[in-house]
């Protein structure tokens, strides 16, 4: 897989709302209406921050398994993953509020083998209900060691649109860039029984950069992260 997002430092589904409210912004201080243009000015400046897409280095660990997102852990639980992998699996959920970088990752190396969208709710994100019921977009993911990671994108409240980059039957990389959700949101990690965890409830975590898990058999491959 390409890494669609490489070198861009504002991801392009950003760029449409940047440019209304700076051209909004531009027409309010043509008109003098100076307390329009700075709201509009502040409202662009926080939306070209909001959609901005940082650089990340992904850990060479064997088996490793990296955040998908930027967020506070909100959960780690065992749970049975009713809908995909239909198996008992350890999920950590991770709550993006609007000031938290929204472009997703790749948690780990391995072949997309199935992407599945779900319409539904737009609960709040960081509450229990939302796993099952809200919007949503789920990356099943055959890690290279063979292991079964489900990846799930979920809309929140404020977010209303879920994004991705990304086709079954494409390899991918850990850490890549793989879509993103706009506006407030969470994405569910669900792993294989028997990984090693290496965060816990309340830690802040940054995607395709810091360590979640390490998966618990045979080894992942180390590919040059972006």
């Amino acid at each position: 897989m390409a890494d669609r997002a490489i070198g861009i430092p504002i991801v392009k589904e950003g760029v449409p709302f940047i440019a209304a409210l700076g051209g909004t912004t531009a027409v309010a201080f043509a008109l003098s209406w100076t307390i329009p243009a700075v709201f509009f000015g502040a409202a662009t400046l926080f939306t070209g921050w909001f959609f901005r897409n940082p650089r990340r280095e992904s850990p060479c660990d064997k088996g490793a398994v990296v955040a998908p997102g930027d967020g506070k852990i909100i959960a780690i639980e065992e749970d049975y993953e009713p809908r995909f992998l239909k198996a008992q699996a350890t999920r950590i959920s991770i709550f993006l509020n609007i000031f938290d970088v929204h472009v997703n990752r790749i948690p780990c190396d391995g072949t997309v083998v199935d992407i599945l969208y779900q319409p539904g709710r737009f609960v709040a994100a960081n509450r229990p209900a939302a796993t099952l019921s809200n919007e949503q977009n789920a990356l099943m993911i055959r890690a290279a060691n063979g292991a079964q990671v489900l990846c799930v994108q979920v809309a929140g409240l404020i977010a209303r649109r879920i994004v991705c980059w990304v086709s079954a039957g494409e390899k991918v990389v850990c850490g890549e860039r793989f879509g993103l959700i706009r506006f407030g949101s969470r994405v569910d990690l669900f792993l294989p029984k028997g990984s090693s965890l290496r965060v816990g409830v309340g830690d802040r975590v940054r995607g395709g950069k810091d360590l979640l898990a390490l998966l618990p058999i045979g080894e992942a491959s180390c590919a040059e992260r972006s």
